[in-house]
């Protein structure tokens, strides 16, 4: 309608041509609209503004039929939702109602209960405080494993006793103590029975398993750590020291008597103590480089000991069957003496004193051989445990500077790398003193035959040769 008012105005101000663009405008905008071609005079422009007009009426009408056909629609649909929300606000109250003649019942039917239950109230409190007491006793014991499933009737017995709804019966009460007495005759077994085992590298087996009461479980000569809350058995990453280990065999051997057994009393916590103990060749690693220097000398000076032992005693066999064999032999130091003797018995005494005493001299260095070395180990030894002691001390302020003294394990490597090497000096200082001191004394007693025949020998040509002096 306001296209065609538009149309209408332009042709009151603008005549025809204005009325051929004004069609065209509105033709443009609505395709509807008649062209100005079918249009030719007013007459007709007004014909059509009125055919227009009683078409719009009548769409109008249409939609206002429409519009009070909906209305009458969401009318009742409004009056049956009031008629609803009315029905359910008198439910709710009647609900209510209910809900306050139930709670006023529990009240009266609580309080007959507890007046009905008298004394059994502090009964039931203690029967419920019992109970939790031994549950966390089961829950911690090792004989759960050979036992499971000894909570269900516990627990069942402290929910009825702490609810008050419903009263325990006979025979959950009669479990309490069942439980109590397998505890305790339990606890004084040493009991061996299946059990799946979790090994340190994470696969679970069976394997048969002895449990000495309440306390330890070992298997295959090895102390076992149970796990209560996750039900199962593992081994220990690392073992307690040979002379705990050794008792566990000694139990798993043995069918009736009595026997040697280290019994962890806490369940574990002094065995969790003992395993993380460093052990003999732990403690040797923490000298670090300065230790296997130390240890690396050691060994050199126990295998000199051992070989120059060997030698000097072999020596010292053959200078004693030399002396009583009167047959001068090469083989050994005093035979090879005598033979320089035999060779030289013609000349003057002190030319022959000369003579042996070069050749005690030159068997001398063979009997002494490397027993300076093995002095000159038992010197240097302490010397390297200091300077170990030094640098761990070192390491150890390092640390402190570093990272304060809040963690002493971060001070641990250093301090036992200075203990250790200290330690390790004078291990290996002290026996190598000792060795010298004896692998020495056999050189000197060798050396000392030789010298006593030596000094025989020139006694007997002395008197030899002033005999000779006087017959002349």
């Amino acid at each position: 309608m306001k296209k065609l008012l538009t149309i209408v105005t332009a042709c009151i101000l603008g005549g025809t041509s204005t009325i051929a663009l004004a069609q065209e405008e509105a033709a443009a905008e609505d395709p509807a609209i008649t062209t100005a071609e079918e249009a030719v005079s007013l007459d007709d422009l007004r014909d059509m503004v009125e055919s227009g007009r009683i078409t719009e009426t009548e769409s109008h009408k249409a939609r206002e039929a429409e519009f009070e056909r909906q209305r009458a629609q969401q009318q009742q649909l409004l009056r049956r939702t009031e008629q609803e929300r009315d029905r359910e606000q008198d439910k709710a109250t009647r609900l209510e109602a209910q809900i306050q003649q139930n709670e006023q019942r529990i009240d009266a039917l609580t309080q007959t209960l507890n007046e009905r239950k008298g004394q059994l109230n502090e009964v039931f409190g203690t029967l419920q405080q019992f109970a939790g007491d031994l549950r966390s006793v089961i829950q911690g014991s090792h004989i759960s494993l050979q036992f499971p499933n000894r909570e269900d009737g516990i627990n069942t017995l402290i929910a009825k006793s702490s609810e008050g709804t419903e009263l325990p019966t006979i025979e959950e009460i009669e479990e309490l103590w069942k439980q109590m007495i397998l505890e305790m005759t339990e606890s004084g077994k040493i009991v061996r029975f299946n059990h799946d085992v979790v090994t340190t590298d994470g696969n679970r087996e069976t394997a048969e398993v002895v449990r000495v009461g309440d306390f330890n479980i070992v298997s295959d000569g090895k102390y076992l750590r149970v796990d209560i809350q996750e039900g199962q058995i593992q081994e220990l990453a690392a073992q307690p020291s040979g002379r705990f280990t050794s008792t566990v065999d000694d139990l798993e051997s043995a069918t009736d008597g009595i026997v040697t057994f280290a019994v962890d009393p806490s369940r574990g916590g002094v065995l969790s103590i003992l395993v993380q103990a460093p052990s003999l060749q732990d403690r040797w690693h923490q000298g670090r480089e300065v230790g296997y220097l130390i240890s690396f000398l050691g060994g050199i000076a126990i295998l000199l000991t051992i070989w120059r032992f060997v030698i000097l005693l072999s020596a010292g066999r053959k200078v004693n069957a030399q002396i009583r064999n009167e047959t001068p032999d090469a083989g050994n130091a005093l035979g090879r003496v005598l033979m320089v003797y035999h060779e030289n018995k013609d000349v003057d005494v002190e030319t022959l004193e000369l003579k042996l005493d070069e050749a005690i001299l030159k068997e001398t260095p063979a009997l002494e051989a490397y027993l300076g070395l093995i002095k000159l180990i038992s010197a240097v030894a302490p010397l390297l445990g200091l300077l170990g002691t030094v640098t761990g001390m070192i390491a150890t302020f390092q640390s402190i500077t570093l990272f304060g003294t809040g963690d002493p394990k971060l001070m641990a490597g250093g301090i036992s790398q200075a203990l250790v090497t200290t330690v390790l000096g004078l291990i290996v200082a002290i026996p190598t003193l000792l060795m010298h001191s004896f692998v020495s004394s056999m050189s000197r007693r060798v050396i000392h035959v030789l010298e006593e025949q030596s000094a025989g020998l020139i006694a007997v040509h002395a008197e030899k040769e002033h005999g000779n002096v006087r017959t002349a």
